[in-house]
């Protein structure tokens, strides 16, 4: 677009940086920089001043967090005129569907119906999935072949450097990384899955590492219905940023989810075809040019 005022993101990252915004806002007005107890304004005023078009990739709203902001901060931004353009698997009626507190979601949806124009590109085509000829940075079935088919991975992308642990400051607090070389991290599907983590996070650990290890992601359905969320949002992240990803796993990437069921079920038809998209050579050939090993 022939504009200087624009901005493309993923979805996630954007409503990263908002809530990075609104956090800074809030420490402004506790330190008495400002008498404005309401950040929604102010932040839409930010953003509408670096961009006046706004394209998302991957538009899924899965956090209640987001979805509380959504509808008051697009108000404002609609309000002084911000373009929004967005990819989506879903159309807007569908977006946050089953998500806690639904309704109060529903306002946004009218929002964007009454603010953008919708269409629809089907196809039966998922062209990610002709790309299946990679390496084997997918490792299944769980068990000591598996294991050591790791760490022979690791060895290799590490040139055999002794990892070291390190942690990630985030607004107060740490993430643990358990193990990392250079720009090559290794964690447990517990330590990115199983923490309370999010999109926010894992883009704070894509900003330092650029290729991650992940052992043992296990057989996902409703009783980890959590964990399945965030490994949803971890792959979003991963695929986003153009980040290298081995992983150990009880399954093919088609056969890890059990049961599909609700919000979940629908949305990891994509997490599956972007595993198998991550495993192709023409993404590894794309994305190792910005992996810096040791």
């Amino acid at each position: 677009m022939p504009i200087q005022r624009k901005r493309r993101a993923h979805f996630h990252e954007f409503m990263a940086d908002v809530h990075e915004r609104i956090y800074k806002h809030r420490q402004r007005l506790k330190n008495g920089e400002t008498k404005q107890a309401d950040p929604i304004q102010p932040v839409a005023s930010e953003l509408f001043a670096e961009a006046r078009l706004l394209c998302f990739d991957e538009f899924s709203v899965t956090d209640i967090a987001d979805a509380m902001i959504l509808g008051r901060l697009f108000g404002e931004l609609f309000a002084k005129g911000c373009v929004l353009v967005a990819t989506s698997n879903v159309e807007p009626s569908e977006l946050y569907r089953d998500g806690l507190n639904r309704g109060l979601f529903l306002p946004f949806i009218d929002l964007l119906k009454a603010n953008t124009g919708i269409i629809s590109l089907d196809t039966d085509t998922d062209y990610r999935l002709r790309k299946t000829e990679g390496n084997p940075v997918w490792l299944s079935p769980l068990g000591p072949e598996t294991e050591a088919a790791m760490d022979r991975a690791w060895y290799v992308a590490t040139n055999g450097a002794p990892a070291s642990s390190a942690e990630i400051g985030r607004k107060g607090r740490k993430i643990h990384v358990p193990g990392a070389v250079g720009q090559c991290a290794r964690f447990s599907f517990a330590d990115l899955c199983a923490q309370p983590l999010g999109a926010a996070d894992y883009l704070a650990i894509l900003s330092q590492y650029r290729t991650i290890f992940l052992d043992r992601v296990p057989h996902l359905g409703p009783h980890m219905r959590n964990e399945t969320k965030r490994f949803i949002i971890l792959v979003d992240a991963l695929y986003d940023q153009g980040a290298r990803l081995f992983a150990s796993a009880a399954a093919e990437p088609e056969w890890l989810l059990v049961a599909k069921k609700g919000t979940e079920g629908f949305e990891f038809d994509r997490t599956v075809s972007r595993l198998i998209e991550m495993q192709s050579e023409e993404y590894a050939a794309q994305h190792t040019e910005n992996t810096v090993f040791p």
